[in-house]
């Protein structure tokens, strides 16, 4: 068990090294390709702000609207219904908005009523098994220019649907 810990340590650092020693081998300048890969990052830094801004305006204006809070109060006879917690739908609402208010929300969810209730234990699966798929799309896609998103709009909300049942159907039968 102690080279695991060992291995662990040092892998990053041995992980780096080689790319330092193959990149002198086939005599790339790595300092020079370091400094530029820096450069490119920050450019791209400055690109996404514009898109980050827009989507934190846009999700602060649907939590302080009041429209989260109708959206579930029309969800939560269907919700008893199928046997889903109501205090779970708004981390499956805001997880593909929104990592950061994902987290914030798994974090409440698993103080208020621990970390290994039905809900809290949820929560935590839900939040490893879904993506921040609107926010990959306004952020990234806008960066590099793809306007034409449709399909990967698709396909990412699908995935998150799916993630969500997957954790719902999982964790009931794990856990209960």
């Amino acid at each position: 068990m102690e080279w695991i810990s060992l291995l662990s340590l040092w892998l990053i650092p041995l992980i780096i090294a080689l790319i330092l020693i193959a990149g002198t081998v086939r005599k790339v300048q790595t300092y020079e390709a370091f400094v530029e890969g820096g450069k490119e990052g920050i450019e791209i830094s400055f690109s996404i702000i514009p898109y980050l801004v827009g989507m934190l305006v846009a999700i602060t204006i649907f939590r302080a609207s009041g429209a989260m809070e109708f959206l579930l109060d029309m969800l939560k006879p269907a919700l008893s219904l199928i046997g889903v917690p109501s205090d779970i739908v708004p981390l499956a609402f805001i997880r593909p908005i929104s990592g950061t208010a994902a987290l914030g929300l798994t974090t409440d969810l698993i103080a208020s009523n621990g970390p290994d209730s039905f809900i809290g234990r949820l929560a935590a699966v839900m939040q490893g098994s879904t993506d921040t798929t609107l926010y990959i799309l306004t952020v990234y896609f806008g960066a590099v220019g793809i306007r034409k998103m449709g399909d990967a709009l698709k396909v990412g909300l699908l995935a998150d649907l799916i993630g969500v049942a997957a954790s719902i159907v999982v964790v009931s039968i794990l856990f209960s």
